[in-house]
């Protein structure tokens, strides 16, 4: 599956809405192809208290709920259609699902793919091993 189509998944579930007064939810919606060839999509949650979630977080949990956890591509759309990189905490928490997620391939805005492993370029892995060597 190429970007584009994986573009339309994430945006195809934005639905931005007031869930009450403090939550609202759909104006981030993401996509994960995982390496299975499966297909998750999520959206945001944003509350007043900042314990909501990032779009990616609801597609990763979708993915594992699954029986998968391995991702092979992965993009991100706001409640206009333009494209966003994964926040540090979606990146960090990404990563950490599966080893291979660092080689994953990320749409950070049109045109432009790099893997997780280069948006974490200073990984706290490395650094703790190469201490202990």
């Amino acid at each position: 599956m190429e970007f584009e189509e994986l573009y339309e998944q994430a945006k195809a579930v934005l639905a931005p809405k007031r869930l009450s007064p403090w939550a609202e939810s759909g104006g981030v919606g993401a996509a994960i192809l995982t390496k299975g060839g499966n297909v998750y999509r999520g959206v945001c949650i944003d509350t007043a208290c900042s314990m909501g979630f990032c779009a990616e977080h609801a597609a990763a949990a979708a993915m594992i709920t699954a029986g998968e956890h391995v991702i092979d591509k992965i993009v991100a759309v706001n409640w206009d259609g333009k494209v966003l990189p994964p926040c540090g905490r979606c990146r960090e928490f990404l990563s950490q699902l599966a080893e291979e997620n660092r080689n994953a391939q990320v749409l950070v805005r049109e045109g432009v793919v790099v893997t997780l492993e280069q948006l974490l370029p200073w990984d706290w892995r490395e650094a703790a091993n190469n201490d202990s060597q």
